[in-house]
């Protein structure tokens, strides 16, 4: 790309230093090519003139074009600004600046022809445009013919005199320099497959369309190329990795598997977890190492799965290990675990952050001699203190809290080989999601739930309803159930959500004297949570008011009802998550989601999936939709963040499965891109990725 990503944006025509540095701390634009790939995030069609006695308070944006007559400065401090009484011939309206007064007198003077454009407003009886477009006629002329584009822009941007204008001036200067002509990133034999306009016609038009035509088909060539280069990467390392890797083969099914299944399994598998373990059984005895990404709803029998694949492992005269993000998870896993092992002869061991120093000083070194299979634990796991003597299997749980830094970390266990690697989910993630963050791992999906569980009931219930809740509780817990109670805990407003859980906390236990009402927070000692959960887990108490430190790995079938209160401000994901904790039994169980009346309609929506649907991937897929890619918990993380220019995950799964296919087509047949038809590919590859860190071969 001409070195364009190399050349400093402070050395455009009409930049220099000082608009360089905000364009880069507000924007990210230190380079021309970064300028080039910011693109336009609306177009407004500014082919049509109105005429003033046209005009209505209520219209979308305009475009005239007439003269000042006169400019009025009035009002002081903040009501300070500037009046230019704009006409047409056909009446008259007020232009109003209450910024840069001093600049607009100086460039724009009364009686000369302007085409003014923004949106009009009806202040006592007399119409205004503040802060419009305004351009001098045969310059706005270049915009005036057709689709306009609209940039992101800041407050301090706004300031240093960097809008939406400016930007597009930039645009205009960077690509008259380069004479309206680009190298192109696609070889001539991709092109013709494609059928697709060229990478220079499709930047002139994304910047300055031609037609709207032309723009559609810009946009999707830009789409396109930028999940091409992502999949192709992904694929190439997936691949790379599968030839390099050799992973430890696991033939043998023996004794620890075919006991634990024949003797001990507390239910019958669903078949989905009889899928999912041919698909890995098939990976571990390939001679490949495993990388593969285990999807399954709350509940449907993930840890099952993962105690399967750790057997093999000891089958196989190998140790396993898994990792999860919280202590009460890790502690959970490893209770679950135990108990599935009660009547078998495996050494199990739990090692957090709050393990005792003597019991760690004994756990070390039967790890390091392998004395210990199985271990559980959290990210005191990955310490330089824990040696494992031959460690076969690594199963990291909820592995979007974990940065892909900390997962490697594990890859170093086994000083051999590296072991086979199992990462688990509970939050569904949409098809294009995965495709896009994971399109690296093989993906195994459960998608059923055991036999005898009842779909949770779902019902959204106003907080001004709170008797009739209570009510419903009560006989809920008369019932023998026991019952969550969820509070937000946004960051930011620390203080006055653990007020409002407090104040909650309080409540509860006045309105229900007779039970015992237990309070979980994150602010709370290790030693102090673990006992009020225990509380809750053993029976002793009927009520857990908490933050979200339950969203995951609480396992209490006897629970029945899900409260959560201020419910719209948990995303979609987190609330499934939550709802989740109940519907573990064979009872019915319901999820009660309480809200404030006053809800946007995007809130409204939300609650209204959630009371629709109990499927997990519907509801990660209208998360998706709702609130777009960049923002889904878990999906930023250390080295592994979505940053998409133009291409939208919700919107543009078809371009995504085109741009994957074609990427691995081109993979097959030729790997390492390095024939001279694929080369391009190569070096464009190298452009876009070299600044990241390269986790490829993890995770």
């Amino acid at each position: 790309m001409l070195d364009l990503d190399k050349r400093s944006i402070t050395y455009l025509p009409g930049v220099g230093p000082k608009k360089a540095d905000i364009l880069q701390k507000e924007a990210g634009i230190a380079s021309f090519e970064d300028l080039l790939f910011y693109f336009p995030y609306k177009y407004i069609d500014r082919s049509r003139f109105y005429k003033i006695n046209e005009v209505t308070g209520n219209m979308p944006y305009i475009q005239l074009k007439g003269r000042i007559l006169f400019f009025d400065e009035i009002g002081e401090g903040r009501t300070h600004r500037l009046i230019g009484k704009f006409t047409d011939g056909t009446g008259t309206l007020d232009l109003v600046w209450f910024k840069g007064l001093n600049y607009i007198k100086e460039k724009i003077k009364p009686n000369v022809d302007y085409i003014v454009f923004g949106k009009p407003t009806e202040f006592g009886h007399i119409y205004n445009i503040a802060h419009p477009d305004i351009d001098p006629v045969e310059q706005g002329a270049q915009v005036a013919n057709g689709l306009t584009p609209y940039y992101n822009t800041t407050e301090k941007m706004k300031k240093a005199f960097l809008n939406s204008r400016a930007i597009q001036n930039f645009q205009y200067t960077l690509l008259n320099s380069l004479k309206w002509n680009l190298p192109e990133t696609l070889p001539d034999k991709l092109l013709e497959r494609i059928k697709m306009m060229s990478f220079s016609e499709a930047m002139r038009n994304i910047h300055f369309p031609m037609s709207a035509e032309k723009l559609r088909a810009a946009q999707v060539r830009l789409k396109f190329d930028e999940l091409f280069f992502i999949q192709l990467n992904l694929l190439q390392k997936a691949q790379n990795r599968r030839r390099k890797l050799i992973g430890i083969p696991f033939p043998r099914v023996g004794d620890y598997f075919n006991t634990f299944y024949k003797n001990y399994l507390p239910f019958e598998l669903t078949n989905a977890q009889k899928r999912v373990i041919r698909e890995m059984r098939a990976d571990m005895g390939s001679g490949r190492q495993m990388n593969r990404l285990l999807q399954g709803d709350v509940g449907s029998g993930k840890t099952l799965v993962g105690l399967l694949l750790m057997l093999l492992a000891l089958d196989n005269q190998c140790q396993a290990c898994m990792m999860a993000p919280t202590e009460i998870l890790a502690q959970q896993h490893y209770a679950t675990i135990k108990n599935f092992l009660k009547d078998m002869d495996v050494k199990v061991a739990l090692l957090t952050g709050s393990t005792r120093k003597s019991t760690r000083n004994k756990l070390l070194p039967a790890i390091a001699n392998g004395e210990i299979q199985i271990v559980i634990g959290t990210h005191a796991l990955i310490e330089d203190t824990v040696v494992f003597s031959s460690l076969g299997l690594a199963i990291i749980d909820e592995q979007h809290r974990f940065g892909v830094e900390q997962r490697s970390r594990l890859w170093a266990k086994n000083t051999h080989t590296v072991p086979h690697v199992l990462v688990m989910t509970a939050t569904p993630i949409p098809r294009t999601l995965a495709m896009t963050l994971y399109g690296d791992l093989d993906v195994s999906v459960i998608d059923e739930l055991p036999p005898g569980r009842k779909p949770i009931m779902t019902i959204h219930r106003y907080d001004n309803r709170k008797a009739e809740l209570y009510e419903f509780l009560r006989s809920e817990i008369r019932k023998g159930r026991q019952v969550y109670v969820v509070y937000p805990l946004i960051e930011g407003n620390e203080k006055l959500d653990y007020k409002s859980l407090e104040e909650g906390f309080e409540t509860f236990k006045q309105v229900f004297p007779e039970y015992t009402v237990c309070m979980v927070h994150g602010k709370m000692k290790a030693s102090e949570k673990e006992e009020e959960m225990q509380k809750f887990v053993s029976g002793k108490a009927q009520i857990l008011m908490a933050t979200t430190v339950i969203e995951v790995g609480v396992n209490v079938p006897n629970a029945s009802v899900m409260v959560i209160e201020s419910a719209e401000r948990f995303g979609l994901s987190q609330l499934h998550q939550l709802r989740g904790r109940v519907g573990r039994g064979a009872e019915q169980s319901y999820c009660i989601l309480v809200s404030s009346y006053k809800l946007s309609n995007e809130t409204r929506k939300r609650l209204e999936i959630m009371v629709k649907s109990n499927n997990g991937f519907e509801i990660a897929e209208a998360d998706l939709r709702l609130r777009g890619h960049g923002d889904l918990e878990g999906t930023r993380q250390s080295g592994e963040g979505i940053d998409l220019k133009i291409a939208n995950l919700a919107a543009d799964g078809q371009i995504l499965q085109y741009a994957r296919d074609i990427a691995s087509e081109v993979l097959d047949e030729d790997p390492e891109l390095s024939t001279q038809t694929y080369r391009i590919l190569n070096e464009r590859l190298k452009t876009l990725f070299s600044k990241k860190a390269n986790w490829g071969l993890i995770s």
